[in-house]
């Protein structure tokens, strides 16, 4: 954890020192540098944003740290005094799992995975798997990044796995299949242990991790690193599903 924490130090310092070599007013560049580990929101790439702040017609008013303290119908309102706008574009980010469809799939007994997951904490199994909800598939949820911040390698990755979970319930004559509460319980477990070990990676308010409240476990993008090895013994032993019905 050290050696990443070090390494995601030295990659910030040239952010910042980029900034710095960017933005010709300091007080600016100040405000615009990033103090949080690198990946905690989502980096700007854009060759002109930077240098955008140089132009003449533009100026940085920094919120920090209360952020915007009224929105009238003239315009923006920050420490006393106004700012007139024609255009405001919000950006002010997102509820991950709240505007998640999946919360609103109902599964055995009549309860939602919305409810279970507001009893008994976010649990599933590879992320992809709620017991209690058969045949369900939840591809890019919580605790099932595969260790990837790249979602489109994830979806691909889900992707190959729903084929081959077809493909197990066609050999096996299922109709359904669901997974044991211990295993996902066990997962679960393992899922909240790495957010708890990884968590100095995501030092930051951000839609992540809930803007700093989510519960470990629960998190957008799973970093335990053992996804593939779950993955991996899941399908070789059959032993975490149960598999009904016939086909």
């Amino acid at each position: 954890m050290q050696k990443q924490l070090d390494a995601n130090f030295r990659i910030m310092e040239q952010i910042r020192a980029r900034v710095d070599a960017i933005v010709k007013d300091p007080k600016t560049a100040a405000a615009l540098k990033p103090y949080y580990p690198y990946g905690c929101k989502r980096p700007t790439f854009h060759d002109e944003y930077l240098p955008a702040f140089n132009l003449p017609h533009v100026h940085l008013v920094d919120t920090a740290p209360n952020g915007v303290a009224e929105i009238n119908e003239r315009g923006v309102v920050h420490d006393g005094v106004e700012y007139p706008v024609d255009v405001l574009i919000y950006a002010t980010g997102f509820q991950w799992m709240a505007t998640s469809t999946f919360n609103m799939i109902t599964g055995r007994e009549g309860r939602t995975l919305q409810q279970k997951w507001k009893d008994e904490g976010t649990k599933t199994y590879l992320g992809l798997h709620s017991h209690g909800f058969p045949n369900l598939f939840i591809v890019s949820g919580p605790q099932g990044g595969g260790g990837s911040f790249n979602f489109t390698d994830v979806i691909e990755q889900h992707g190959e796995y729903v084929v081959w979970m077809l493909k197990t319930m066609r050999e096996n004559g299922a109709r359904t299949f669901d997974v044991k509460a211990e295993a996902e319980d066990a997962y679960a477990a393992h899922c909240r242990q790495a957010d708890i070990d990884t968590s100095p990676l995501r030092d930051c308010i951000s839609y992540y991790n809930g803007e700093g409240r989510a519960e470990p476990g629960s998190l957008a993008y799973y970093g335990g690193g053992k996804w593939h090895k779950y993955r991996i013994d899941a399908q070789a032993t059959l032993e975490p599903f149960v598999f009904e019905g016939k086909a």
